[in-house]
């Protein structure tokens, strides 16, 4: 799968220079846009009807990066510092200098059953022999190989203009409609495999050499045609009218309001009793929410309200 995301991603930008908080740091800005794209191929992938949230978290100057995709492509992505920025700083300086990062994936399902829970896979940023992981690519490779079982090559690049990526991934052996159902014997099927093997790592290599400069520059026919040029390749286009990325927020008063709801009545008095009203801004699209003495009151006298089940981000 390839995709590369403009409009979306630039106002995802807009919205964070346009914050009290000012634009994130080249290094960050570029992880925050790898995360972006690999998180819309991710959805993409799986055809997930609900939300797919892909966030990673440390002990660095970024403290949490997340990025959320709706089954219809709708995002938003955000990331929060405490520190400064070392120049050429690696996703391991970014997040993970002590070594207790971690790379969490939330599948979020669309109309979740009450006491359904979501459904969450978490690995460390750092490898079999605890070694950091250098870029979200290769985070992700890891965190597909470990919690998925599936061989996953990932190229990923962003610069201010565009979030684009690249997926090559090994189907599994067994399944309805795969070569090795038809097999008849263990020999066939051991042979079957190889194969595929083979074949995938091949297309991974291939793939592995697309540059950050040729991904983010090069149209896509020219990026397949120059990839596989010896490949027989069938490109499956969006149909007309399908959901392309595109920014969006789920943030809204009523979510605030539960939220609210859940500090509970006194620590929101305290709250009003300091500030006189109180403010809740959404970090992902910079919508404010003010809430006043009778706004609050409301909150805690109306009956039979009940907080929805919300998802894992808010």
């Amino acid at each position: 799968m390839l995709v590369r995301i403009t409009d979306a991603w630039t106002e995802v930008l807009d919205r964070r220079q346009r914050s009290n908080t000012g634009p994130y740091p080249p290094q960050v800005q570029a992880m925050l846009g790898e995360m972006v794209a690999a998180a819309v191929l991710m959805q993409s992938n799986i055809k997930f009807e609900g939300a797919l949230i892909l966030q990673v978290m440390g002990d660095g100057p970024v403290k949490l990066a997340v990025v959320e995709v709706q089954s219809n492509l709708q995002l938003r992505a955000t990331a929060t510092l405490s520190g400064e920025v070392a120049p050429q700083a690696s996703l391991a300086d970014l997040v993970n200098p002590q070594g207790q990062a971690r790379c969490v994936i939330t599948l979020d399902p669309q109309d979740r059953r009450d006491g359904q829970q979501p459904y969450q896979g978490v690995v460390p940023l750092s490898d079999e022999h605890g070694v950091a992981m250098g870029s979200v690519a290769q985070a992700l490779q890891f965190y597909m190989r470990q919690s998925e079982q599936l061989e996953t090559t990932l190229v990923l690049a962003s610069n201010e203009h565009m979030s684009a990526g690249l997926l090559i991934q090994r189907l599994p052996i067994l399944g309805q409609g795969n070569l090795a159902g038809a097999a008849t014997s263990t020999t066939d099927k051991e042979h079957i495999d190889e194969t595929m093997v083979e074949n995938y790592r091949r297309i991974a290599t291939l793939a592995s050499s697309l540059t950050s400069e040729e991904l983010l520059t090069l149209d896509m026919d020219t990026v397949l045609h120059r990839l596989f040029w010896e490949e027989p390749l069938q490109q499956i286009r969006p149909k007309f009218g399908q959901a392309l990325p595109h920014f969006g927020c789920t943030c809204s008063r009523e979510r605030v309001s539960y939220m609210i709801q859940g500090l509970g009545q006194a620590e929101a008095q305290d709250i009003l009793s300091e500030q006189g009203a109180i403010q809740v801004g959404c970090e992902f699209c910079g919508a404010s929410y003010r809430f006043d003495a009778v706004d609050t009151s409301q909150l805690f006298t109306s009956a039979g309200i009940q907080p929805p089940s919300s998802p894992s981000v808010q």
